[in-house]
């Protein structure tokens, strides 16, 4: 009588069955652990967190450059603007002082005592002048009685003298200006010279 036929057997793999039941993954699956994923991520983050930083400071920098260009610039324009200004005034100036000189002959040739009332009347108007240009800046050089300054003289003669020192001023033919401390026109005077001081040059010079 014909034995019954068994079924095959199966053979199950130990590891295989050991892994499954851990719930361990194939090695060289390629998924990364639990662990090191939050790690890159907080890399990720810092390296963005860097580059944003250094990109505000760069921007601040030229803001504050870009801030301090312009208040150059304004203050550059505001400096031409008020030299503009000044040059015009002197312009107008060095045009008026001949005025002034005008009033000055008209004031020294009447001298006489029936031409009072027109002196006054020339003095108020050459006061009135003067006080306008004044308020501008422009003064007057006082140069007699003073030594011989070459930045603010102009000499036009030479009086031998022994009554005040050598250089200086004896009389003074046209008055000289200044505007904000610039000479606008040189005081056209004679000077002193002591004999004796010329006999030594003169010797010095041999």
């Amino acid at each position: 009588m014909a034995e019954p036929k068994r079924e095959e057997e199966k053979v199950i793999p130990i590891d295989s069955g050991r892994s499954e039941r851990d719930g361990a993954m194939p090695e060289g699956s390629g998924v990364a652990s639990s662990s090191e994923a939050p790690e890159r991520g907080e890399n990720s983050l810092a390296a963005e967190f860097e580059k944003l930083k250094a990109e505000k400071e760069e921007l601040l920098q030229t803001m504050i450059r870009r801030q301090a260009d312009f208040e150059n610039f304004r203050k550059r324009t505001e400096r031409d603007r008020h030299e503009e200004g000044r040059r015009g005034v002197e312009r107008l100036i060095v045009d008026l002082i001949p005025v002034l000189d005008a009033f000055d002959r008209a004031l020294q040739g009447h001298e006489d005592p029936a031409y009072d009332e027109y002196r006054k009347g020339v003095t108020l108007i050459r006061k009135q002048l003067w006080d306008t240009i004044a308020k501008h800046g422009v003064q007057r050089i006082d140069a007699a009685g003073k030594t011989f300054d070459p930045h603010q003289h102009q000499a036009v003669e030479r009086v031998e003298t022994r009554e005040v020192a050598d250089g200086t001023i004896v009389s003074v033919f046209q008055d000289g200006y200044l505007f904000h401390g610039r000479v606008l026109r040189p005081a056209i005077v004679s000077v002193a010279v002591n004999p004796t001081a010329t006999g030594s040059a003169t010797a010095r010079e041999n």
